[in-house]
């Protein structure tokens, strides 16, 4: 699926939604290591981006997006509208991210 069929407004510009197919989404479960743990503690000493988090937050949402876009797929979309992400911690140090959003096809107009 292309990414610029998926928005996380609730119409695509140029295109009419021809079938709805429900809610879309992708999940996975992230924890910190040990170590990351340690070297995040390095980097609040200095304040500033904790960019081993960074790192960790952003390869969680580009994961959970992917598995989305692979369930859309997998069920007839080729597009996605209301495009969202969410976390929760589940519990000390594990985070789920979830990626979800409506599945549609839609035609060019």
């Amino acid at each position: 699926m292309e990414k610029t069929n998926i928005t996380t407004a609730f119409i695509l510009d140029g295109y009419r939604i021809t079938k709805n197919l429900g809610v879309i989404r992708g999940v996975t479960v992230r924890s910190r290591s040990v170590f990351g743990n340690i070297g995040a503690s390095f980097q609040t000493l200095f304040g500033g981006n904790i960019t081993i988090y960074t790192q960790l937050c952003e390869r969680a949402r580009e994961e959970a997006f992917q598995l989305m876009c692979a369930e859309a797929t997998r069920q007839g979309a080729n597009a996605i509208i209301g495009m969202r992400y969410d976390a929760n911690e589940v519990m000390a140090g594990v985070t789920e991210v979830l990626a979800y959003g409506t599945g549609v096809v839609v035609e060019k107009i």
